[in-house]
């Protein structure tokens, strides 16, 4: 979208990830084409844009990480790598035609709610805009979090982190530390493994790992998908199916997580001979508590004579020594951050401001906390997809985000049943009231209960990150908009709206009445709808 084309959309979306994208074909699905996609970076994919370390792969089967309605018959992997998903991402941008709403190079700046002219005024890298609804698709897993390292600014070395790796730096022959223990180190640590000379991990909290039973998808099968669309829904369904039976153990029977927990210390024990190493390796909390780590490398790899596993965290850099907070020091050349994203301070929130002046981190500055995962008190017409209280310990977050686009969709057909210039404001009464439900039953999960720090904590040590419950619980709870949670605002009477808006609304009017129905007959033959 050319830079100045609009001042005025309907619907302004922030991010090009699975939420970003899910959002635009939901919006064209609803018969509305005025909407732009901002997006900061150059091309289309979000996290699996971002993050193309050595080994990056979903831990998530691929028929589950994909969209319902943009089934993939043709994934080459039961988990795929990060250049298949991105791939698939570029491919539904493309198929359902969502290029000419994208804006590049446009990161949001500042917003502001007018209370005036109930519109959000957006300031972005390339040029402002204003919108009357905004749908933030930021993702928690955008802004890297490096710690903070009495003198990491002065080491000598290459320095970047996992979300933004550095190809142009050769690892072979050097000597590397892996600072971390994440979801990202385990893929990381057995991709370089082979070629540096030294590979230094430091543990702060070991993970608990279970194989990943990852395969070619065989030709035939891919053919099956592709001639018989039922078998992928089936296959999703399948996949879809085994992990909700599984929730109840995460919820409210964390002790019935004993047995996985033993047949994770059998799968360590299979590959790490050496006792000193394996009681390195073992956890001390309940497993679920943290993520469960998915890898068949991890623990060979940990194993090889160039690797050496530091349990304990790193405390301070001196040149080129790092010394860790036992006391023990590794010389290297370079350091890999795997440390995580800033999840439950969001940076996009220091650059949203409500109704009240106030920033949303400011509002959230006790935790975060939005009504049904989707709206905050104070900040009409903003929505979040993937947000406080959203995210998932054992399953696909792609099931969360079309649930939220559900409640997106009722809710600005709830707008249109209004009629004239309104907005929604959640009442802070209805965001307390559901956020006060979702605590009450976080305190039985394995994730409150099971004796370890995790970033599904926030600095108060609160669970503002995970649902409790069943993604079908979810979608019941986000079917649909109930007008009592929130606050109708109106447009005073004397103000009347700008051009520009008069403008935008000619243009979408005309666009719907043309070319929705043919855009979208035209996809949905394309790519049928699948549903879990």
């Amino acid at each position: 979208m050319a830079e100045h084309e609009h001042k005025h959309v309907r619907v302004a979306v922030i991010g090009s990830g699975f939420g970003g994208l899910g959002a635009a074909v939901r919006l064209r699905r609803e018969g509305i084409t005025d909407f732009v996609v901002l997006e900061r970076a150059s091309g289309v994919g979000g996290t699996w844009r971002d993050n193309s370390y050595p080994g990056c792969a979903c831990d998530v089967p691929s028929h589950l990480y994909s969209f319902s309605f943009a089934p993939n018959p043709d994934w080459p992997r039961t988990f795929s790598g990060q250049e298949h998903i991105r791939a698939y991402l570029e491919h539904v941008a493309d198929v359902f035609r969502l290029r000419p709403h994208i804006r590049f190079d446009s990161e949001v700046k500042r917003m502001a709610w007018d209370p005036a002219l109930l519109r959000w005024d957006i300031e972005t890298a390339s040029g402002p805009l204003s919108a009357d609804v905004v749908v933030s698709a930021t993702g928690p897993l955008s802004d890297p979090k490096i710690p903070e390292i009495p003198g990491l600014e002065s080491f000598p070395g290459k320095v970047f982190h996992s979300a933004r790796w550095d190809h142009d730096y050769d690892l072979t022959g050097k000597r590397v530390a892996m600072v971390g223990t994440g979801a990202s180190a385990i893929q990381i640590v057995p991709a370089i493994q082979p070629k540096v000379a030294g590979l230094t991990l430091f543990q702060r909290t070991p993970p608990w790992v279970m194989p990943r039973v990852d395969r070619a998808i065989s030709g035939a099968e891919r053919w099956l998908h592709k001639q018989v669309p039922f078998t992928t829904q089936a296959r999703r369904g399948l996949l879809w199916g085994i992990r909700e039976l599984q929730v109840q153990a995460f919820t409210k029977h964390p002790n019935e997580l004993g047995f996985v927990e033993r047949l994770a210390k059998a799968n360590m024990a299979r590959a790490v001979k050496d006792p000193a190493l394996r009681a390195k390796l073992t956890p001390d909390y309940r497993i679920g508590c943290k993520r469960i780590l998915l890898s068949s490398e991890y623990y060979p790899a940990l194993t090889r004579p160039n690797v050496d596993v530091v349990a304990s965290g790193l405390r301070e850099i001196r040149g080129n020594t790092l010394v860790a907070a036992d006391g023990s020091e590794a010389e290297v050349d370079a350091i890999v951050f795997g440390t995580g994203f800033r999840v439950t301070d969001m940076p996009i929130a220091e650059r949203v401001v409500g109704a009240d002046g106030r920033t949303l981190a400011e509002s959230w500055k006790e935790g975060m906390e939005s009504l049904r995962g989707a709206a905050a008190a104070g900040f009409p017409n903003w929505m979040t997809i993937i947000g406080p209280n959203t995210g998932l310990g054992n399953s696909s977050m792609i099931l969360m985000i079309e649930s939220q686009l559900n409640y997106m969709a009722d809710y600005l057909r709830q707008l249109d049943v209004l009629g004239g210039r309104a907005a929604l404001d959640a009442r802070p009464s209805a965001v307390h009231a559901w956020n006060r439900r979702v605590q009450d039953r976080m305190t039985r999960t394995v994730w409150n209960t099971g004796g370890c720090t995790s970033w599904y904590l926030d600095a108060g040590g609160r669970n503002t990150t995970i649902w409790p419950g069943t993604t079908s619980e979810f979608r019941r709870a986000t079917r649909r908009v109930d007008l009592a949670e929130y606050e109708v605002l109106r447009a005073p009477a004397n103000q009347d709206a700008p051009a520009a808006r008069e403008a935008s609304a000619a243009e979408d009017a005309s666009a719907a009445k043309e070319a929705p129905a043919a855009g979208e007959t035209a996809d949905r033959a394309e790519r049928p709808e699948v549903t879990a």
